[in-house]
């Protein structure tokens, strides 16, 4: 048995949630399973919907180790399946394994640094499939934190897109750690990509990368500019991680526009060109409102890495996971505003900063300080 500090979050039914540090006794690996002890996780995006969701958080109780906020209606009610549980949270990071189960592919483990997706790497300690951890080799556990959520969705999305025999996407938040990544990818495979970006200086980030169609959000012939960009890729299928609000509608009435350009009759049903988007993150947690503009030839998915690595098979993810672990300091490098350790990312100074999810501003939590 090992003892560490492993943070939880536990929302009560009347909208009080709890985030804490507590000691824990690990139970030793068994099958399959790795005892990793921790070194860096990041604060994914993904991760902020179990830690604070909706929770008012300007009005929290803050004391060392802990917070407890009110999470507002609907937002509570919509939760109503985690009332009362108490869970873990952190699904990716790095740190060396200490202890492996008795399969072979566990115990070939022991004594090195991986990545692995426990999915309570909030941890000191954290109990992790040894088929899904990733030796890292010289590299760091800062390098090999974000080795999996990130590059593996921005090459998840390559690979859907190809399956759907696309060659060319839109993504909405492209100067994200992972928007930046699949610029990477798209330069490296030669696959068209539109970014929408928000900022100025986020244009100049992705155009450093070697991107060549980056559009602002911000600026005043924005439509214009992304209706080229998407006549100049063939762009007709994308990837938005913002879900509410109306990114995924103006995305659709750009493609719409340009499909139009090549129409020679009118149609009351729309161009014959069909358009896809996933959402892939809830960064707005508002409705994805849609308008009627783009006639009927449109879909709009889910989309989520496990599932897509399920569908995608062995050999592909093998396939992804060393071109990962090949081009960990370059290709899908990440890069952190901050580290902090478990107590600290729970002050309120912290909280208040990365539950804006900034772009490009993660943090990064190192357990032992």
């Amino acid at each position: 048995m090992t003892t560490g500090k492993q943070l939880f979050t536990t929302l009560a039914a009347d909208g009080t949630l709890t985030v804490a540090i507590e000691d824990v006794t690990f139970p030793d690996p068994k099958g399959k399973q790795v005892l990793v002890k921790m070194e860096a996780a990041p604060i994914n995006p993904s991760d902020l919907a179990i830690l604070v969701g909706a929770a008012e958080m300007d009005t929290a109780e803050y004391s060392p180790g802990k917070f407890v906020a009110r999470m507002p209606e609907p937002f509570n009610t919509g939760n109503k399946a985690r009332h009362g549980l108490k869970l873990p949270a952190g699904n990716e990071g790095a740190g060396t394994v200490v202890a492996a189960g008795e399969a072979e592919e566990a115990q070939a483990l022991i004594g090195q640094r991986v990545s692995c997706v426990p999915g309570h790497a909030f941890s000191q300690y954290a109990i992790a499939d040894a088929t899904l951890c990733l030796p890292l080799g010289d590299h760091s556990a800062e390098a090999g934190a974000s080795a999996f959520v990130n590059p593996m969705t921005a090459l998840g999305f390559v690979e859907t897109a190809r399956r759907d025999g696309q060659q060319a996407l839109v993504h909405t938040v492209g100067a994200s750690n992972l928007g930046q990544m699949l610029t990477r990818i798209c330069n490296e495979d030669g696959i068209g990509l539109v970014n929408i970006v928000r900022k100025d200086d986020q244009v100049q980030v992705l155009k450093d990368l070697g991107a060549s169609h980056v559009v602002n959000s911000a600026s005043d012939d924005f439509e214009q500019r992304l209706q080229d960009a998407i006549a100049d890729t063939g762009a007709f299928y994308g990837f938005d991680p913002i879900g509410g609000g109306k990114t995924v509608d103006t995305v659709f009435r750009a493609m719409e526009a340009v499909a139009a350009r090549g129409m020679t009759e009118y149609s009351r049903y729309g161009s014959n060109q069909h358009k896809q988007m996933f959402i892939y993150g809830r960064l707005d947690s508002s409705p994805t409102v849609l308008t009627p503009s783009y006639g009927f030839g449109w879909t709009l998915s889910g989309w989520l890495v496990f599932p897509f690595m399920q569908s995608a098979g062995q050999e592909v993810v093998d396939r992804m996971r060393k071109r990962v672990l090949d081009n960990l300091t370059t290709t899908f490098a990440s890069h952190y505003k901050s580290r902090v350790t478990l107590e600290e990312m729970l002050t309120k100074e912290a909280v208040t900063d990365y539950r804006q999810m900034k772009t490009g501003e993660k943090y990064l939590v190192t357990p032992w300080g």
